[in-house]
């Protein structure tokens, strides 16, 4: 038996940026993108904790330093510059595998969007 859990968690970043007018997806610091274990197209969930919206979409490697996190095409409606996040992916595994499986969890600074804890 296969269960999904939780793989990566960028824990509380600012939004930076909303770009209504572009094909879709997340920009996301390549720092913030290492540190969580996330890969360009990986799907994810971004939770907002600003108005409790909740969409799923996937990673555009933002520019490695700059602290992006740019919400593009229709999730710029539910998600706007200032808000802040919370970016979760998940993986499939094996149920006796996923007992001992430590996710990557990031908690940058949620103002700079800079690393400050990994664990």
């Amino acid at each position: 038996m296969e269960i999904q859990v939780m793989k990566s968690k960028i824990h509380c970043v600012t939004v930076t940026q909303a770009e209504l007018d572009y094909i879709g997806s997340i920009t996301i610091d390549e720092d913030l993108m290492d540190a969580a274990n996330l890969i360009e197209n990986e799907m994810v969930h971004v939770l907002n904790k600003n108005n409790g919206e909740r969409l799923i979409t996937y990673v555009i490697k933002g520019e490695r330093g700059s602290g992006v996190i740019c919400m593009n095409g229709p999730a710029a409606l539910k998600v706007k510059p200032g808000d802040v996040v919370i970016v979760i992916s998940y993986a499939n595994m094996a149920f006796e595998k996923a007992k001992t499986f430590k996710p990557w969890v990031v908690f940058p600074d949620s103002i700079a969007n800079k690393l400050k804890q990994v664990n």
